[in-house]
């Protein structure tokens, strides 16, 4: 017996293609594992280290960087932070002597981030645990095929999200850019 305003979720209606109970679960699955994972290595961090995860992705960013500085507008857009947040948070680096602010030499508007020699040092002990945190948490659960399917997976998200991403050298060379 069929409902006159039972709407099915996997058919357009009203213009929408609603999620059908698959893609709902997935979806779901996806923003928790998101928010989960982002605690568990936030608070990691936090207990082994005394940094948030948001810090420890600028520390480890500098590091990679050519003399471990960056623009900070180019840190920001990297990480994805506004840049007041990105501001705020590489003041908080300097407090602690982390990092520090130059003037840019070739235009003398913009402002350098740069990894301290203490910085790095608090890094090289942090990462460790932070590596363990990462592996526990996702690589040990992960068979090799699956780990692929999820850089796979990822790979085509951003793609949608962000085609430019290509072009960063902090975003990995794709999957089907390897030999797998």
């Amino acid at each position: 017996m069929s409902d006159d305003r039972t709407v099915l979720r996997d058919e357009p209606h009203d213009g929408v293609r609603w999620l059908n109970a698959d893609e709902q679960a997935t979806w779901r699955a996806l923003l928790l594992c998101y928010q989960l994972l982002d605690e568990a290595l936030d608070r990691q961090l936090q207990h082994d280290a005394g940094m948030p995860h948001s810090h420890y992705a600028i520390i480890a960013a500098l590091s990679e960087a050519p003399g471990s500085a960056m623009r900070m507008s180019e840190l920001a857009a990297m990480l994805r932070f506004s840049p007041s947040r990105m501001t705020h948070a590489v003041a908080s680096l300097e407090r602690k002597g982390w990092a520090a602010r130059a003037r840019c030499p070739e235009d003398g508007r913009g402002q350098f981030a740069a990894l301290t020699a203490h910085g790095r040092m608090v890094l090289e002990r942090a990462a460790p645990g932070h590596i363990a945190e990462v592996r526990r948490r996702i690589f040990d659960r992960l068979t090799s095929t699956q780990q692929r399917q999820l850089r796979g997976i990822c790979d085509t998200i951003l793609d949608g999200l962000d085609p430019s991403s290509h072009a960063s050298p902090h975003r990995p060379t794709r999957i089907s850019d390897t030999s797998a």
